[in-house]
């Protein structure tokens, strides 16, 4: 029904669900508690949202401080991004190092994204929907991210369209983190 494969940042999956398909369409299964729970994984989802970005659009790269950090999943109904994390934990061995995985509609993968880890994707197609589950509910208070730029991320343009909060975050080499990899 899954299949987990593990990314580079401990933790972080690539998660390919079974696409089934017919003359109707396609169906996807996106989340099932007990094969996410026999692979170690948050089953305890607290909110879900999703954004719809056109082509260029950068976000992130973002994440909650603790105690509100949490882990996600990502996945993308319509359309394709460029899925980047980047591991904020203190002592891990990827500590400072990023993963990309391109997220698309075609192939209806997702990522699982443990805490102390930043999260931020680059539109490929025309527009794109991505979609988030988190296991803690949003707080402003807690809400922040690091430089799109600053952690070494070849995105696919140098000029991304982005907010003006994702620009003004600090960059990645004046973060103090927060995060302790266990």
């Amino acid at each position: 029904m899954f299949e987990f494969r593990s990314l580079p940042l401990s933790g972080c999956f690539e998660i390919q669900p079974k696409i089934f398909k017919d003359q109707r369409g396609t169906f996807v299964k996106t989340f099932h508690v007990d094969l996410f729970a026999q692979h170690g994984l948050n089953t305890e989802w607290k909110e879900e949202y999703y954004s719809v970005s056109h082509n260029g659009v950068l976000r992130g790269l973002h994440f909650q401080l603790p105690p509100h950090d949490h882990e996600k999943l990502v996945y993308c109904p319509s359309g394709s991004v460029l899925d980047a994390v980047v591991d904020l934990r203190k002592g891990s061995p990827t500590f400072a190092h990023h993963a990309l995985i391109t997220l698309s509609a075609d192939k209806a993968n997702m990522i699982y994204i443990p805490r102390g880890l930043a999260h931020g994707f680059y539109t490929l197609s025309e527009s794109a929907t991505v979609m988030y589950k988190v296991a803690t509910v949003y707080a402003p208070e807690h809400d922040t991210g690091i430089r799109w730029d600053s952690a070494g991320i070849p995105w696919p343009s140098n000029n991304p369209v982005i907010s003006d909060r994702d620009s003004k975050f600090i960059r990645l080499d004046d973060f103090k983190s927060p995060f302790v990899f266990k």
